[in-house]
């Protein structure tokens, strides 16, 4: 479904030149918001929010400039954007088709990268689904252009390290502050892996007391996660290995160590990912033989009473021919008789099959 919709939506760019910028993603409305943090290790200067018109200063401003672009779904507004800072406009386009894959592009005054910002508060959402939304990011030497789909991130940690002073990130530059916003992206990752791991000891813990057919949906469902989680982080670690390879002029060397430590995070959360995966398939095939004992025990039992009544179907089957001389049909205990045979024949047979260990 989802990937009918992403097709259906894509074209509507059939036909148009390439840097052609139309949205493609979810529909969305409201104005596109823009807010500036703009700072150096002695001031700190925040716009919310900020008006076009003043983003051009901020390009060749001796400070460190945050342009964080809240709402991609007006072309008008990224091309004036991409105007002000001489953006590439297949940059653009990439910006405002929301279904890209994580990458990284080096344009040489400037670094274009893309990676999936990862929704995880699951407890206020009624379908319990994992939420994703396209971050991209423009990085030169002096500033960072942030877009993002919709309101709300993962980047309150970075504001107040940058408004509090903290660490290092206002005595360095913009390429520090790039590595704060994917560090800030990464890390959410694992609060989405440990609410899946605190999913799955609950769905092992069902299985284990007796599975039924909502757990069957919920591993699926579960599954269905874990691809998407892996497609939107598996090729995010080419990206920061570029990046801490040192292919890009923009990253110092400095900053460099920091990547190959996002690195690992990266590589960490596709270990879990993986091991997850695992999990829920061995979940599949417990629930499938669960299912295949519980039906198996079920069928031991009805063939175990189908087998007792066939000799007493065979009996009743006898005495209840209509021949006029049979000769126990006068006899005056003959009934009690075979009744009392009947039950014999049934005790035996179950004794016999206890002593065989087939019930």
């Amino acid at each position: 479904m989802i990937m009918a919709r992403r097709l259906k939506m894509r074209t509507n760019k059939v036909g148009l030149p390439p840097g052609t910028l139309v949205h493609v993603g979810d529909e969305r409305t409201g104005p596109v918001r823009v807010t500036v943090v703009d700072y150096d290790q002695d001031h700190l200067r925040e716009l919310c929010p900020a008006t076009l018109d003043m983003l051009a200063e901020f390009k060749t401003s001796p400070t460190v400039t945050w342009i964080n672009v809240v709402g991609v779904h007006s072309p008008e507004v990224i091309e004036r954007i991409g105007g002000s800072f001489e953006i590439h406009p297949l940059v653009l386009e990439d910006i405002v088709h929301t279904d890209q894959r994580p990458k990284m592009e080096d344009f040489e005054d400037y670094v274009f990268i893309v990676l999936k910002m990862l929704n995880g508060a699951r407890e206020g959402r009624e379908d319990g689904e994992i939420r994703s939304e396209q971050l991209s990011l423009i990085v030169s030497r002096g500033f960072v252009i942030s877009f993002q789909e919709t309101e709300g991130d993962v980047f309150d940690g970075v504001r107040d390290r940058i408004r509090k002073s903290k660490g290092k990130i206002r005595r360095r530059g913009a390429d520090y502050l790039a590595y704060s916003l994917i560090d800030a992206v990464v890390d959410n990752y694992f609060l989405i892996l440990e609410e899946v791991g605190e999913e799955l000891e609950v769905l092992e813990e069902r299985l284990l007391s007796g599975p039924t057919p909502d757990a069957s949906s919920q591993i699926h469902q579960m599954k269905r996660e874990m691809i998407f989680l892996r497609k939107s982080v598996w090729p995010l670690r080419e990206v920061i290995s570029r990046l801490s390879r040192g292919e890009s002029e923009i990253f110092e060397e400095p900053t460099e160590v920091y990547l190959r430590d996002v690195y690992d995070h990266t590589v960490q959360t596709i270990e879990a990912i993986e091991t997850f995966r695992e999990v829920l398939s061995g979940m599949l095939e417990i629930y499938l033989s669960s299912i295949s004992n519980r039906m198996n025990e079920v069928m031991k039992v009805l063939t175990i009473i189908a087998t007792i009544f066939i000799p007493l179907t065979f009996v009743a089957g006898i005495y209840g021919m209509n021949f006029e001389y049979m000769p126990e049909l006068r006899w005056r205990w003959g009934y009690p008789a075979i009744l009392l045979f009947m039950l014999l024949s049934g005790a035996v047979m179950l004794l016999y099959f206890r002593r065989k260990r087939w019930i």
